[in-house]
């Protein structure tokens, strides 16, 4: 770590988010499980920022074929800290309107296929604690940087399924009927190897629409999806960014 970067963040931007929320040097990061396509941003005061796109630049990888091991290895070996992850998701409860932030304290993992540990090795046992999914550290700094512009249910549980395909009207009913609030495609597994790789972690999703069946006869489509989050994008960043220095 150089002599005047003392702190390294993350921002992890998902769908929407394929350009970096700063200006900054575009880099590979190579790991063990591949490459991981970072930018590096200098916010003074001995911070750096490291915002890496989860889809890729210009959304070029699909839920199921993110490299989630190989981003989160990236992060770790450049010595990052925290970790700010966004997310769009769908609602599973009229109450969560779209334009609505939800900040993450739980969830369900439903993926199916992924690796979603970094502990393959044989011998290599290792149960990680997720007794607080999220760690509240980072949560807090979140809260209190809310500002007074933003819609935001400071509690929810995200429900992640592999993807690509929407989901069901019966899913999104047995989601909610779990307890869960939203339904997405990214977040579990990158929680959970933040975790083994020691990074703090803290997840805000945007709702960009109702779950399937909440609105019957609407139909969901990606470019709507993208949509709500391009008309929210400039305020998540700036909440983010305020997070990632009020945590410093």
């Amino acid at each position: 770590m150089s002599q005047s970067i003392q702190r390294r963040k993350a921002i992890i931007g998902g769908t929407g988010f394929g350009a970096s929320l700063v200006a900054g040097t575009a880099e590979t990061i190579p790991t063990i499980y591949g490459e991981a396509l970072v930018t590096r941003a200098d916010l003074g005061d001995g911070l750096e920022l490291i915002f890496l796109a989860r889809h890729g630049p210009g959304h070029s990888l699909p839920p199921h074929k993110i490299n989630h091991r190989a981003n989160i290895a990236a992060l770790q070996s450049l010595e990052v800290e925290a970790v700010f992850a966004t997310t769009a998701v769908g609602s599973l409860h009229k109450e969560i309107a779209p334009g609505d932030f939800v900040l993450l304290d739980d969830f369900l993992d439903l993926t199916k296929g992924e690796v979603v540990t970094f502990f393959e090795t044989p011998g290599q046992v290792h149960h990680s604690d997720f007794s607080a999914p999220y760690d509240p550290g980072l949560r807090q700094a979140l809260l209190d940087t809310l500002g007074t512009s933003l819609s935001v249910h400071p509690r929810g549980t995200y429900v992640c399924v592999s993807g690509p395909r929407y989901e069901t009207p019966a899913e999104v009913r047995l989601f909610a009927s779990w307890g869960a609030d939203v339904v997405g495609m990214t977040g579990a597994p990158e929680a959970i190897l933040c975790r083994e790789a020691g990074l703090r972690y803290a997840g805000v999703s945007l709702a960009t629409n109702y779950g399937t069946g909440l609105l019957p006869g609407v139909p969901l489509s990606h470019a709507d999806v993208e949509g709500q989050m391009a008309s929210r994008r400039e305020a998540l960043a700036a909440w983010l960014l305020r997070a990632v220095r009020a945590n410093s």
